[in-house]
């Protein structure tokens, strides 16, 4: 028995010391990209699992090339039997608006929420442009804060040039609303605003993510445990602050959140409403604010904020009032 429990202790102490040899190992666990779900989808062939879609890459930079899924919004579904690349980048300039999906960490565009959420935008009349960052799915390249951000920056301005000056919007779930809000603020930086943005049960920097989850509760106990991580988030460069970006950005903002979300509690979402209202005053900005919250008795938990009533309704409120 003391055997046991002095293995168990000593495996228990040197989680923290590993994590500060090896800082890369809590980055592979916050991107979770090698976990390719799901397994057997080509994603060569959205067909199998999402209509009325269709495949093509680009290249953000040398050595990485990110894999997008093109889904048409219900107004070209009939015109799309039969056509092609060149036809479906041309289609982005019907005067639709443009949804940008950045997801959230572990697997593809294909996993089963991640689709439902694009099926539901396509029929609600918008354009889907689904995006597998670098590292994740058939993507080239190695994740990282800026890659990540990189690679949203390439494909909004893209989307932009394609659809003609259409409305184009940042949609970021979970780990991709860190992405929205970075890429957003640095289009600010750059120019005129995003046209719109929101986000999908969000955080407000991912460091305080991580230590809620439930392994790193475990070792709370543990003096300077909390510091460890903060020290280890910045020696790797990675911070998603949402809270800080909120402070700055003036584009019309949707904030949707569960109140039984078990992986990004309910309450980040509502911190960064706050925050984002008080910017809204002290820049005096005509933009748009806007959150909604989901009853736990609901179940939509983390994942499944598009099965909310009245979804679509939701979304096209927010957006018609914009274009």
């Amino acid at each position: 028995m003391k055997k046991v429990l002095s293995f168990l202790l000593t495996t228990y102490v040197s989680v923290p010391v590993i994590l500060y040899l090896f800082p890369w190992i809590l980055s592979h666990a916050i991107f979770s990209h090698l976990l390719r779900f799901p397994y057997f989808v080509d994603l060569r062939r959205p067909q199998d699992v999402l209509n009325h879609t269709c495949n093509f890459y680009l290249s953000i930079e040398e050595g990485v090339s990110v894999g997008v899924w093109h889904t048409l919004p219900v107004s070209q579904w009939d015109a799309a039997a039969g056509r092609n690349l060149d036809w479906y980048h041309e289609a982005l300039g019907d005067g639709s608006p443009v949804i940008i999906y950045l997801h959230g960490n572990v697997g593809t565009r294909a996993i089963s929420h991640r689709v439902g959420l694009v099926k539901m935008l396509s029929a609600a009349g918008y354009h889907v442009l689904s995006v597998d960052y670098r590292g994740f799915g058939d993507s080239t390249g190695d994740p990282s804060e800026a890659g990540l951000t990189s690679d949203a920056l390439y494909l909004y301005h893209w989307a932009k040039t394609q659809s003609r000056g259409s409305l184009v919007c940042l949609w970021g779930h979970s780990l991709g609303s860190g992405v929205a809000t970075n890429a957003a603020v640095k289009i600010q930086e750059q120019g005129p605003a995003v046209d719109a943005v929101i986000l999908e049960a969000p955080y407000t920097r991912i460091g305080e993510v991580v230590a809620n989850h439930p392994l790193a509760k475990i070792y709370m106990i543990l003096p300077g445990f909390e510091s460890l991580l903060w020290n280890i988030l910045e020696r790797i460069n990675i911070s998603f602050a949402n809270d800080k970006n909120l402070k700055t950005l003036s584009s019309p903002l949707l904030i949707l959140h569960s109140e039984d979300d078990n992986v990004v509690p309910f309450h980040m979402g509502q911190k960064l409403y706050q925050i984002a209202l008080r910017a809204q005053r002290e820049y005096n900005t005509d933009a748009r604010v806007h959150m909604v919250a989901y009853k736990a008795d609901l179940g939509l938990s983390h994942s499944h904020i598009y099965l909310g009533p009245n979804m679509s309704d939701v979304v096209q409120n927010f957006l018609q009032k914009l274009r």
